[in-house]
């Protein structure tokens, strides 16, 4: 019965997640991304472990990774999915750190990253989300992420607009500004 409770918890954050996303791309006009946004969570790769280890209160890789040292479902997630940078990082050629050289993230990617950060931070904060949430998760892994110079800058500017300005001002820039460019 636990494992049928699990299943039907993680089914209900997981498609709670993807709501949010969903409602944050269609708000600057993202809709294919809204739609198709972490898809891969359903599969069985991905799925069956989130049942696993799930938790309520965060991502279940994490439990995963503490459990036998890596997170099988987030290996087989970030492969497809391109609004983690972890998807953009390739091997370098040149002498640089480790070999690996990330890659510039187009900017419609990085929006559906940003609303991911935004949906999170709703489904795991609750009634403790503020707009500065997404921001102030970000900050305390950001020196060790290897994103692009390109991106890391485009993705701080929206999390900062954000905490000082909120959704509406943001998407609003986000709808008007950035996507306008691509």
């Amino acid at each position: 019965m636990a494992d049928f409770m699990n299943a039907w918890k993680h089914f209900k954050t997981i498609t709670h997640h993807k709501y949010l996303v969903m409602k944050g791309c269609f708000k600057v006009g993202l809709y294919k991304q809204g739609i198709l946004h972490d898809m891969s969570k359903y599969s069985p790769s991905e799925f069956w472990v989130g049942i696993k280890y799930y938790q309520g209160n965060r991502s279940p890789n994490n439990a995963e990774r503490e459990a036998i040292g890596y997170s099988s479902a987030w290996l087989h997630h970030k492969g497809r999915n391109k609004h983690h940078y972890e998807y953009w990082i390739d091997y370098s050629i040149k002498e640089i750190s480790g070999g690996m050289a990330p890659a510039p993230m187009p900017n419609k990617y990085i929006v559906e990253m940003l609303m991911d950060r935004i949906a999170a931070c709703k489904v795991y904060n609750g009634k403790k989300y503020t707009n500065a949430s997404p921001w102030e998760y970000y900050s305390v892994g950001k020196e060790k992420a290897p994103i692009h110079p390109e991106t890391k800058a485009a993705l701080e500017k929206l999390l900062y607009m954000l905490a000082k300005n909120g959704e509406e001002a943001t998407f609003a820039y986000i709808k008007k500004e950035l996507l306008r460019k691509a």
